[in-house]
């Protein structure tokens, strides 16, 4: 591959946005509303046409959560109800968006898909410069991607319509703090 850019799609899965997932209730109805299922594969679409390298972030624990921090609003209850749990069926990405042989799979233990994990080396071996963001949910692991991705220099690409909130405020709040940092489209009018 010849491209500066990625496309990540980030926590895109079964426990978030599989109707029978923790997400059922939130993600899952305003997903289907706005159409992100669709922009996503759409935009996983352009992404190998173009011949642009497609990552894939994913929240996950080791099964007895050693790396869960007990303190985190956020994480605090994965053990609980057994969510995020590495190798079983809730944290593989949703079978719409399946990676294919090769593409990268970074595993994170927080919201930030940058903190402990393999994605900046793999950024900087490929050559990447643009970071083209995808996932769930906009006000965590997009808004993280963006901010920390903006301060390491790398151009920011937002497409709105392949992200979602937990509810429709989450998603527009963290849109309009996000516009300062990235480029904010979508899937049909992004160029690869």
């Amino acid at each position: 591959m010849a491209s500066d850019s990625i496309l990540l799609v980030m926590d895109m899965l079964n426990d978030l946005v599989h109707p029978e997932g923790m997400g059922g209730m939130s993600y899952v109805p305003l997903m289907q509303e706005r159409g992100v299922y669709d922009a996503t594969e759409l935009a996983i679409s352009k992404a190998r046409a173009a011949g642009v390298m497609v990552g894939y972030v994913r929240v996950g624990f080791s099964p007895n959560y050693s790396e869960c921090p007990p303190g985190s609003p956020v994480f605090s209850k994965a053990r609980d109800n057994g969510v995020f749990k590495l190798g079983e069926w809730g944290t593989e990405v949703l079978d719409r968006f399946a990676p294919q042989p090769g593409d990268p799979d970074i595993v994170k233990h927080r919201v930030s898909p940058f903190y402990a994990t393999k994605l900046e080396p793999l950024l900087r071996a490929q050559g990447i410069r643009r970071l083209i963001l995808s996932g769930v949910s906009t006000n965590g692991v997009i808004s993280a991607a963006v901010r920390e991705g903006h301060d390491r220099d790398y151009e920011c690409v937002l497409l709105e319509d392949c992200c979602a909130g937990a509810t429709a405020d989450e998603h527009d709040h963290a849109l309009s703090g996000l516009r300062r940092f990235a480029q904010v489209t979508s899937a049909a009018d992004v160029t690869f």
